[in-house]
């Protein structure tokens, strides 16, 4: 059965999509069957799979409204190699649809009751706003990874994030626990980020996972070409910071 995962912060510009992408590419790599799930409606996860968001006969907008299944509206991303649940311009109508309607925050869960089977990872792209669509992730999901950049403002979104995770796993997902913080766009010359680092680890402890995802051209380079950035350039120190990164998720689950 697969492990449902989020990647969420309340904040924006934090690379939860470049975690996503490159994350499933990793573990594509390693060999597990990775299916990714965007449901940000800007569809850059989708873009950035190599999976073009205008092109999509199906998306996540159709299994959330219970008009498609997960087995009929994914696609494969031959280049990536896992498989895309995209999110095209109608998912934006969803939170609006999904308002009035039953069960409206587990929906993505009792879709992906039928297909977790044909998984090890499932991973799920959650938008910066604390939405109906965010809420379907986090109902749906085992665990989130936080990506956060090691500045200030980051442990004031993070406060935001750990409290809603609490009212979800209180209310709505008794299995809803957070995974692990990542550390991203990291860049040791900067003090700061070293202090915060350091705060990160002493106050979280082994949720701070041990890789550490430095800033890197070649990561940010990647979405021009629709590639995870571990695809793009497998030698850059970003791309081999998140295979690395996939290598540690395996173990961790291991362990759980």
């Amino acid at each position: 059965m697969a492990k449902v995962f989020c990647i969420a912060n309340q904040k924006g510009g934090v690379g939860k999509t470049t975690t996503t992408v490159n994350l499933a590419a990793g573990l594509a790599k390693v060999g597990q069957r990775v299916l990714m799930i965007d449901l940000d409606p800007q569809g850059n996860a989708t873009m950035g799979s190599g999976v073009d968001k205008r092109k999509l006969e199906m998306s996540v907008y159709d299994v959330l409204l219970e008009s498609a299944s997960i087995a009929e509206a994914k696609v494969h991303s031959e280049k990536c190699g896992y498989d895309v649940l995209g999110a095209s311009r109608d998912l934006a109508g969803a939170e609006v649809e999904l308002v009035a309607i039953e069960r409206r925050e587990t929906r993505l869960k009792l879709a992906l009751a039928d297909a977790a089977s044909s998984y090890d990872f499932v991973l799920i792209d959650c938008p910066p706003s604390l939405s109906m669509l965010t809420l379907n992730g986090l109902c749906a999901a085992n665990g989130v990874i936080v990506p956060m950049q090691c500045e200030y403002f980051a442990l004031e979104g993070l406060t935001d994030l750990v409290n809603t995770i609490k009212q979800v796993h209180a209310n709505l997902n008794k299995e809803l626990v957070v995974i692990g913080l990542l550390r991203v766009m990291f860049d040791p010359r900067i003090t700061l980020q070293q202090q915060v680092s350091e705060q990160l680890k002493s106050h979280f402890a082994e949720k701070v996972f041990n890789t550490v995802i430095p800033r890197n051209v070649r990561l940010a380079e990647a979405p021009s070409y629709g590639l995870p950035g571990v695809v793009f350039d497998p030698a850059a120190r970003g791309s081999l910071a998140y295979l690395q990164f996939a290598e540690e998720m395996v173990q961790r689950i291991k362990s759980m």
